[in-house]
Order: structure tokens, then sequence, then C-alpha cells
């Protein structure tokens, strides 16, 4: 039963797909979009000796292609929405450069069955990046503005497998933990110890951790069946600084 319920939402999700596929064709960006992908590509391989990796999955690739990164930037921005840079979405908040999204999400190694908590809203791209690959992702915001609009893009686009709430990021979403991947978007300067009470063991948690305006890092920390962690440090990045309830 439980292996014709997985051939069943396999078609369903490749139907899905296909649609998608078909309305992102069709909204004018499709050469942006491609050398977006292309740019992706290109810094894979330029940054392989930091990252291990000279490409990424094709998985992850087609989750890329088909999320319309324009439709989570303001409208003032929408001609610059597929440059592999990040771009200001207010409130003092960015969207990560698509290549970052990428590379984050290959961390993560999110499976299709698997349960995401992302940390950071934001423009709800992330989160609408891993629902292609994952069976659900929780998302917190901890600035209302950001977590409100991102809701209704996600609505807009019919993305259903993402709940976004309102909270503290640093505590995590501990109801529905543990989770089969953690992504967090902002840096915190530690890794906060919520977080990895809610990684199931066996699971990654990808995240910026450092100062602002110092070096960080793009760590992964891996949780193993004794509940022990492993931490690697895999790339110098700059994100902006996970928000504290009280800042």
């Amino acid at each position: 039963m439980r292996e014709r319920a997985a051939v069943c939402r396999a078609g369903a999700m490749a139907v899905l797909l296909a649609h998608s596929a078909s309305a992102v064709a069709a909204d004018g960006y499709e050469d942006a979009r491609h050398a977006m992908l292309a740019d992706i590509r290109a810094t894979a391989a330029d940054t392989r000796d930091h990252t291990g990796l000279a490409r990424l999955d094709d998985r992850v690739m087609r989750a890329m292609a088909a999320v319309p990164r324009h439709e989570f930037v303001p409208a003032a921005l929408r001609e610059f929405a597929y440059l592999n840079r990040p771009l200001p979405i207010g409130e003092g908040q960015t969207i990560s450069q698509p290549y970052i999204v990428a590379l984050m999400t290959q961390l993560a190694g999110v499976e299709a069955d698997d349960v995401v908590l992302e940390v950071g809203t934001g423009s709800g791209y992330q989160a609408a990046v891993l629902a292609r690959l994952a069976r659900h992702v929780y998302s917190v915001e901890i600035i209302e503005a950001l977590g409100q609009r991102a809701k209704q893009t996600l609505a807009r686009l019919g993305v259903d497998n993402v709940s976004v709430k309102i909270g503290d990021g640093y505590q995590g979403w501990a109801e529905h933990a543990p989770y089969d991947a953690i992504v967090v978007t902002a840096a915190p300067e530690a890794m906060p110890p919520r977080l990895l009470e809610q990684l199931k063991p066996g699971a990654r948690l990808v995240a910026p951790v450092g100062p602002q305006r110092r070096a960080q890092s793009l760590r992964v920390v891996e949780k193993n069946e004794a509940g022990g962690i492993e931490v690697k440090d895999i790339l110098p990045v700059a994100f902006v600084p996970m928000v504290h309830p009280e800042d």
C-alpha cells in the first residue's frame, strides 16, 4: 500500500511539474533563466576546491529552473531577478545569490519524502526551491512583514507544501521536529542549540555562521546516529545577520 501511494504521489508530482514547467517557460524570462543556470554551473566549477563539488545534482538544477525567481523580488528589481547575485527585498534583508541557494539545497541532501525546516523565510524563494525536492517545508521568519508577504507569494504560485510562521528562528519549530534537514538563511554568530536538538540523527543542518562584517563560513553540521555532531566549513560567505527577538 505504501509503495502504491508513493507511485501515486510520483505521478501527481510529474503532472504538477509538467504544468509548472509550461507556465515558467511562457513567463518571458526564459533567456534570463538559462543564463542564471549557466552562471550557477560556472560558479560551481570555480568553487570546487572549496566545496568538493564540480557540479550540482540535476534534481537541484531542475528545482532552480522551475522556481520563478522574479516573483520573489520587488517589482522594481525584476529585470535583475536572474542575475547570479543577492538582491534587496526590504526590511534590511536580501534574497540570496542563486548559486548559494542551489549549493545550500544540495548540501542539505533533501530527499522526496523529507520534512525540512528553514530558518529565515525572507522572500520565500529558498523555501520554494526546497519544496520542489521535499515532502514539506516548515519555515520560520521573525520579520512579520516579510513572512506575510512570503506566504502570499507562495500561495499565489500554488506552492502548497510550505508552512510559514512568524517567530524566533533561534527556537526553530519544535512541533514538527525532528527534521530530515535544516537550512538557515541568515548568519548566527554561533550555531543555535535548539536547531541542533531538532535535527534528526543522520541529517544535516546547513547554515552561514559568523559575525556581520567579518568572516562567515557556510557550514554543514551532520548529526550521527549516536547524537554526536560533525562540522565541516564549506565556503566563505557574507549573509545578513540572524535576527534576535530583542533586536
